[in-house]
């Protein structure tokens, strides 16, 4: 079997804190443990700090975080393109559809390696958010499949999200390759969760909700929000904690002021404290997440590693393989649904518990032996490439190189002309 030497890009990787930047963190950590050899390609953060057991390459980026929640990089630096080179990789693994798959594509043309994607998050969402005007959205939807096709392999990490790519145009096969979680089976110490309580000055009965994730509307805040005010209206107690960041997070915060859940409801901010966060997990008694905007919902599974159940949108992705009472709490995607779910339920610790036991018997996916079944495929992907057994297409230049090199140039005119003033 060959020794892997792979190529990890993604436009979100720390200090931004996400589900895909993780997942890519987890990629290198283990493929490394594995006996293999792995480079980072990604934009360039004021407030980087690389110190990992694996090379990290930045490349020039501006900041789109209020658009899309990460800075996006410029994928043509030629010093970035010289030092992934170098590197010789036998693969690369794209996790992100714009420019990251742009370098990729790039740096294929010169090392003639293949080049595999993971589509983890519904970007027809972040585009809608990002660009006005129907026919700018479809062009640039088109652009982003077009992207996507090039690849040498698709994967997606359930079958919803495939069913999502293939709803935008998409027409090729893909592959499920589900995400892992880095906290191991089991929930943080007793003594750690009764410290973290006493710090937060929660009483010992009071059941604790939680929110771990972007704080963007379509991650279904708002109906959390308003579920909960009907909650606390009809005598219910609680405390619910928002764990998160993001460009509409104040606008949350306004709203929860408004609807009077200043008293019981907390934005906690980004928490980066990975053991910090694992406590909280534990802490809490039910995981709200009412999103049908993820893909997977790394953060379930993280919550079924502590044992914690989730509510979760019957027929969202995130609920694929779950079972309604069992191992997860499935809602319509209402806050009536929401509210009468917290009204049945919300307080039952023993019932709440055993289908938290339930979710880390069945849900939980280690990291480990996630990227060990990546591994296995990439195997298959280079023996499939060097024998010719490619869908992609071998068209090298598109109209999406010419639109984001043009784009990339305009901007950084734009703030070379700043800086001089």
């Amino acid at each position: 079997m060959e020794k892997l030497k792979i190529c990890l890009l993604n436009d979100s990787f720390p200090p931004a804190i996400d589900g895909v930047a993780n997942a890519v963190v987890n990629y290198a950590r283990i493929i490394q443990q594995s006996g293999g050899k792995v480079i980072v390609g990604t934009p360039q953060y004021p407030e980087a700090v690389d110190d990992y057991s694996f090379p990290v390459v930045r490349y020039p980026s501006f900041d789109t975080t209020r658009l899309v929640g990460y800075r996006a990089g410029y994928p043509f630096s030629p010093r970035a393109i010289e030092a992934l080179e170098a590197f010789q990789p036998n693969l690369i693994h794209s996790h992100c559809p714009v420019t990251s798959n742009l370098l990729a594509r790039t740096v294929r043309e010169r090392l003639d390696v293949p080049v595999v994607f993971t589509y983890h998050t519904k970007f027809d969402i972040d585009i809608a958010h990002a660009v006005e005007g129907q026919l700018l959205r479809a062009a640039a939807v088109h652009l982003l499949v077009r992207n996507i096709e090039a690849c040498d392999e698709v994967w997606v990490v359930s079958r919803g999200a495939g069913e999502n790519l293939r709803s935008l145009g998409y027409q090729g096969d893909y592959v499920v390759m589900e995400n892992g979680v880095d906290f191991p089976r089991g929930g943080a110490g007793e003594a750690e969760v009764a410290a973290l309580r006493a710090e937060l000055g929660i009483p010992p009965e009071t059941p604790v909700y939680l929110f771990v994730g972007r704080m963007m509307w379509y991650k279904g805040i708002r109906l959390i929000l308003e579920a909960l005010r009907r909650y606390r209206d009809s005598g219910g107690t609680f405390c619910m904690l928002l764990i998160g960041d993001g460009a509409e997070r104040q606008e949350m915060e306004a709203l929860s002021h408004t609807l009077g859940l200043d008293g019981c409801c907390r934005f906690w901010g980004a928490e980066r404290d990975r053991t910090r966060l694992r406590t909280v997990f534990s802490l809490a008694d039910l995981f709200l997440f009412p999103s049908t905007f993820d893909t997977n919902g790394i953060v379930v599974r993280e919550a079924a590693a502590c044992g914690l159940p989730s509510v979760l949108i019957r027929g969202s992705c995130a609920a694929e393989g779950v079972e309604d009472g069992k191992n997860a709490l499935l809602i319509e995607e209402s806050a009536e649904s929401l509210y009468r779910l917290l009204c049945q339920v919300g307080g039952n610790r023993r019932v709440l518990r055993q289908i938290g036991a339930r979710a880390m018997a069945e849900l939980y996916i280690s990291w480990e032996d996630s990227v060990r079944r990546a591994c296995d495929r990439y195997q298959t992907v280079i023996a499939n490439y060097r024998r010719g057994l490619t869908d992609r297409s071998f068209e090298w230049s598109d109209e999406i190189f010419s639109l984001m090199d043009n784009l990339c140039e305009g901007i950084e005119r734009a703030r070379e002309l700043r800086q001089r003033r």
